[in-house]
């Protein structure tokens, strides 16, 4: 596993969050630096038979993302996987998801890991609308992938489509 990304110079979009953005995202995490020791994760890469991916845009930071959350305390992750669906894709699971990889996520705090999850057995429950946690959502072709995807979300599609070795970090 190599811990080396290579995107040819492009910031993560977390690096043009708006100070209140800045202040919102220290203070969530210094709310678990005191709750809790090490942050998890997970994320779901919902990819469907006509080779799409379903990806989400928060209303809280920039980019288009793999659907996902925090595992909360007394939380199995395929419970949080589950929430995490159901709350910002409107997927339910019909089969079981494949944990891809964990990853260190060094860029969100120095004990935030992220556990990602292939998911290919699922029912649309309906359409994703717009709430105050996700902006838009939807399905988009790995071949045409939307602007602003996030350098993580892509460098997670290049390794499940076998394009990219597999990293230690998110």
């Amino acid at each position: 596993m190599s811990g080396a990304s290579q995107d040819n110079g492009a910031r993560e979009p977390e690096a043009r969050l708006t100070g209140l953005q800045r202040l919102q995202t220290r203070l969530l995490h210094l709310y678990f630096r005191l709750k809790r020791g090490m942050t998890l994760g997970v994320r779901a890469a919902v990819l469907n038979d006509r080779g799409e991916v379903f990806l989400v845009r928060h209303t809280y930071t920039p980019g288009w993302h793999l659907p996902g959350g925090g595992v909360e305390v007394g939380e199995t992750m395929v419970d949080a996987l589950v929430k995490e669906l159901r709350e910002e894709a409107c997927i339910s699971l019909t089969g079981p998801a494949a944990l891809f990889g964990l990853y260190f996520n060094r860029r969100i705090s120095g004990r935030d890991h992220v556990a990602l999850y292939v998911v290919r057995n699922f029912a649309v429950d309906g359409d994703k609308r717009p709430d105050m946690e996700i902006a838009e959502a939807g399905w988009f072709a790995l071949a045409a992938l939307p602007q602003g995807l996030t350098p993580a979300t892509r460098r997670r599609l290049d390794e499940i489509a076998g394009g990219r070795v597999v990293a230690a970090e998110w």
